[in-house]
């Protein structure tokens, strides 16, 4: 979609939140708590940004923009060279990250910027009184966005800061103990923080943590080997070369397929597979979901997989 830029708000020196409005819609598409966008910057880059507004308001998205110096450019591209009245072009919303509607109590755990899927489910389970509370880890105090989270939460959001008046850390091991069955885990934020919680949750069923991850996972030991792909509607079969994706040879060979972050994080990309031993190296599918999909930008398979093409 075409969109503009309705406004721009400094929530802090770091962060801006945009509000993106359709020039002829009233309405947008849905998007639901825990949804992204893929925002295609004017040079090219595509990034993926959690939609952090009510999800409820059907005539805007709002997203959050930290400045990362050391990035790949796209956060200094949306700070410098967007502006009131810019033109955007914005994806329609898809959600990896969803809140678990049987859950009978949700704990959302962010840290930095990686508190913006939980204001849209914030405000979902707030209107729903629903059972939730919110842990937030910020290095800066205030952290961003934390105004909006305290309209909100009240007294359902605990901040940890090492720079407020009373520096608080968080355990996860003592946070995340003792709960009641039913309760569900979100955590979005740092590498770090996300394998505090992992540890700290090893003994909860897998489908009651959830996490969310807009950064490939380095793995420096991992060596590509080359491998096949065979086609499940034509039978023929594909190359893949150590140094390619399945994705792009793929592509190369004719096939339009959808892709945006090509890091194994954003889940455009998402394919079945009938038979192979699959090597995921991905950051969105479930378990469960990795028994018969796989990412193409960035998963491989031992010697052969068949994929539903």
């Amino acid at each position: 979609m075409k969109m503009r830029v309705a406004d721009i708000v400094d929530d802090s020196a770091e962060v801006k939140v945009f509000t993106l409005r359709h020039p002829l819609r009233d309405e947008l598409p849905v998007a639901s708590p825990g949804s992204h966008v893929d925002v295609h910057l004017l040079d090219g880059k595509i990034r993926q940004y959690s939609l952090c507004g009510d999800p409820d308001e059907k005539s805007q998205y709002k997203i959050a923009v930290k400045r990362e110096p050391g990035g790949r450019g796209g956060s200094r591209l949306m700070h410098e060279a967007y502006v009131r009245g810019s033109e955007i072009h914005v994806s329609a919303p898809r959600n990896n990250f969803p809140l678990e509607p049987t859950a009978d109590r949700h704990i959302l755990v962010a840290g930095g910027i990686g508190i913006t899927p939980f204001i849209s489910m914030a405000h979902h389970l707030s209107r729903q009184g629903a059972e939730f509370e919110l842990h937030y880890a910020s290095r800066q105090y205030p952290p961003p966005l934390m105004a909006s989270l305290l309209d909100i939460c009240g007294s359902r959001l605990n901040i940890y800061s090492s720079n407020s008046e009373r520096p608080r850390r968080f355990d996860p091991k003592g946070a995340l103990s003792n709960q009641p069955p039913g309760t569900h885990i979100y955590a979005c934020g740092p590498q770090a923080l996300m394998d505090a919680v992992s540890a700290a949750t090893s003994e909860w069923p897998s489908q009651q943590v959830h996490f969310e991850a807009f950064q490939a996972t380095l793995d420096e030991n991992f060596k590509a080997e080359p491998f096949d792909i065979r086609i499940a509607s034509t039978g023929s079969t594909i190359r893949v070369p150590a140094d390619q994706s399945a994705l792009c040879v793929l592509r190369d060979a004719g096939f339009l397929l959808p892709a945006s972050c090509e890091m194994g994080v954003c889940g455009s990309c998402e394919c079945g597979y009938r038979d192979g031993s699959v090597i995921h190296r991905d950051k969105v599918l479930k378990i469960d979901a990795r028994q018969d999909r796989m990412m193409l930008c960035v998963s491989r398979a031992r010697v052969s997989v068949t994929l539903d093409l």
